[in-house]
């Protein structure tokens, strides 16, 4: 008796075995694949990401130095959205920046003459640097809006590709372009930055401005649109880490007071409208590296 019980229980106990030492051996190669990753380029390794980690939703390290888990995909179309450059499958975020793609969106047409918002670079599938293109993006609370208004139909997959954002600077980059520029462009900015998960919104300077002496009533929300280089196509929204998220490392705090004073009339010297090329150019930089961002990277990558 005692040896048909042995005879039926050590098949089983074989398969535990095997098992076992199957997933010591799919850890240590997972291990070694990892320690692999850290000196290749990281924005090649994410670059080729065609699809979400399947992970619980983590938004892992810095803006401009990490990755995402569990990001959701943008759809194509919504109701008052549609999505741009197809191609470059960055429509890709974390849950907490799809929520509010959704809800914006469905406030701009109530706000503005806007039918809808046309919403260019989230992030890739898996976060992290990316081969073109931006330095931050790269944890999935990044959004690139379009400073041009939805239409009221359906582009197709190649207009997509080919329309381009409205330029709504003036030429000599001291204002805006007041054939161009609308009402329903403060509301829209408004709108933004008033969400209370919005960390900051970054535009160009002479939209700044042209905010700075348009905006009437409530303008506290002034403090969270900030000058920078470029974003005269578009708005960058920038969520704040999602609550509890210990991997995210929050950006500072932004300054405070409406940011219309004399720390913006810096972006409009000549040394920052006209910049001269340096004599020598600047070696460029080296690429980040795997290594180089925080280590949960690695096992986001190496997700099945």
């Amino acid at each position: 008796m005692m040896r048909r019980m042995w005879s039926l229980v050590w098949p089983s106990l074989a398969g535990l075995a095997g098992t076992m030492a199957l997933l010591a051996g799919a850890a240590s190669a997972q291990t070694a694949g990892a320690d692999r990753l850290g000196n290749l380029p990281a924005k090649q390794v994410f670059g080729e990401q065609k699809a979400a980690a399947p992970l619980a939703a983590r938004s892992i390290g810095f803006y401009s130095k990490g990755c995402l888990a569990g990001a959701q995909a943008l759809p194509v179309n919504g109701a008052t959205w549609q999505a741009m450059r197809l191609s470059r499958n960055r429509n890709w975020g974390h849950p907490n920046l799809i929520a509010f793609l959704e809800r914006f969106s469905a406030t701009v047409p109530t706000v503005s003459q806007w039918p809808g918002i046309l919403v260019g670079d989230l992030s890739q599938p898996r976060g992290g640097p990316m081969l073109t293109g931006h330095a931050s993006h790269q944890i999935g609370l990044d959004a690139d809006i379009w400073l041009t208004p939805m239409p009221k139909r359906e582009f197709s997959r190649d207009e997509r590709e080919k329309v381009s954002a409205t330029m709504v600077v003036r030429k000599d980059r001291r204002d805006v372009d007041a054939a161009v520029w609308t009402p329903s462009h403060i509301a829209a900015i408004r709108t933004a930055a008033q969400d209370p998960e919005v960390e900051r919104v970054l535009v160009n300077a002479a939209i700044k401005k042209a905010l700075c002496r348009d905006a009437k009533g409530d303008r506290s929300w002034l403090q969270k649109v900030r000058p920078y280089w470029g974003h005269d196509y578009h708005m960058h929204v920038r969520l704040s880490c999602p609550a509890g998220a210990r991997d995210c490392r929050p950006q500072d705090p932004v300054v405070q007071g409406e940011g219309c004073g004399s720390e913006l009339d810096w972006w409009f010297s000549e040394g920052n409208l006209n910049p001269k090329p340096p004599a020598t150019p600047p070696k460029p930089k080296p690429p980040m590296l795997m290594k180089d961002l925080p280590e949960a990277c690695r096992q986001v990558v190496l997700a099945p």
